[in-house]
């Protein structure tokens, strides 16, 4: 199976970024195929329905790596209540035939407690483009993006959140698992 990671943060070392990296490593360790899109690494015109972007290197990946991919984990960072405006643009981009009958995984980090507004809005944008939505998600703020940064020492509770990350991890692959065997393909 493959997965594929779409992280939109604009800062180089973003928590949000490093969450997805410690997703892919996890995910790769449980013997799935894994590509991680960096949208800090792999800017994106800015969106418009009249233009044409068929010679866009990075929009072409995109493009052929959501086409491919069996399932989708979304990661953003939470900027004033909503997803990042890369992610936004990122997924104006893309359409049904890339998200149609996957499953998707939402993740956020907020400088706050928790970045629920985004995570609310990547599903809303998921049901509309026919993604399935996991009933999980994954939500760090706080002392917990603590875990994700340059320096991290380890802190009273980063266990915690990595069980927590672990769990809904095996969660969407088991359900990824079950919509793309044969018997899930039927439904």
């Amino acid at each position: 199976m493959k997965v594929m990671i779409l992280t939109g943060s604009n800062r180089k070392e973003a928590t949000s970024t490093k969450m997805a990296e410690h997703a892919a490593h996890f995910i790769n360790q449980q013997g799935e195929q894994v590509t991680l899109f960096n949208l800090h690494k792999r800017p994106l015109p800015f969106y418009s329905p009249d233009e044409s972007y068929a010679e866009h290197e990075h929009l072409s990946a995109l493009h052929q790596e959501m086409l491919t991919a069996n399932a989708i984990i979304l990661i953003t960072p939470e900027y004033h209540g909503s997803m990042s405006g890369v992610m936004k643009n990122a997924l104006d981009h893309l359409g049904q035939t890339h998200f149609n009958g996957k499953v998707v995984l939402s993740a956020s980090s907020a400088g706050g407690a928790v970045g629920v507004s985004s995570l609310l809005q990547l599903q809303a944008v998921v049901r509309n483009l026919h993604g399935i939505n996991t009933p999980d998600w994954i939500s760090i703020g706080g002392m917990q993006r603590k875990r994700f940064e340059i320096e991290y020492d380890g802190y009273e509770g980063g266990q915690e959140i990595e069980d927590r990350i672990r769990l809904v991890l095996e969660s969407f692959l088991n359900l990824a698992r079950k919509i793309n065997s044969p018997a899930g393909a039927a439904l």
